[in-house]
């Protein structure tokens, strides 16, 4: 931990959330000269306050270790990036655009790794009118079935949630081409191009 850095992180964080030296040594249980202390550079937060000094500052334990804040840079907003995490307690899908710690239900998720489809395992897309009938004759039971169909061009995504003992049937807005991602809840994400 490089305390010039850390304890300069920590004022600038103190000030964006506009609290004095005393209020964020209050939040912490420390006295206001030992903040005082930290931002100077002179010492660093024992290592037991550090979970509650993340959680008043609102910024991880590594940016804290560390003393600089991680950006995402030119990856923002790029729709190609896009990661999926499904959480395999609650089946929650979140997705993000950069890199990010995600969690759910108490566990840490991994991004999923998407395969390509092999014969056996694409769906059938067909063009009608002005989108996408996707079909597929997946077995749609409790303990296995498709979760959602989803379409990724690079600039936008059309997602569609299925449930359990449906068909997998279902239409996508015919709005460029893209990649097609499917979860199924035994195999994991599957990708094909559209």
């Amino acid at each position: 931990m490089d305390q010039v850095k850390t304890g300069a992180l920590i004022r600038t964080l103190r000030t964006q959330k506009g609290l004095t030296q005393k209020v964020l040594a209050e939040a912490v249980g420390v006295g206001d000269k030992a903040v005082s202390k930290w931002e100077r550079g002179l010492g660093c937060p024992d290592v037991s306050l550090l979970p509650e000094l993340s959680r008043v500052l609102g910024v991880g334990l590594d940016a804290l270790l560390s003393g600089q804040l991680d950006t995402n840079g030119q990856e923002r907003g790029n729709m190609k990036k896009l990661k999926f995490y499904v959480c395999p307690d609650c089946g929650d899908l979140i997705t993000v655009t950069t890199q990010a710690g995600v969690s759910c239900c108490g566990r840490t998720l991994s991004p999923l790794d998407p395969q390509k489809a092999g014969d056996e395992d694409e769906l059938s897309i067909e063009k009608i009118d002005d989108s996408w009938s996707i079909s597929s004759p997946h077995p749609m039971t409790k303990d296995h079935y498709v979760s959602f169909v989803a379409l990724l061009t690079g600039d936008a995504l059309f997602l569609r949630r299925l449930y359990p003992e449906w068909d997998l049937q279902t239409r996508i807005p015919c709005f460029g081409h893209g990649v097609l991602l499917w979860y199924c809840t035994r195999h994991g994400l599957f990708r094909q191009l559209v």
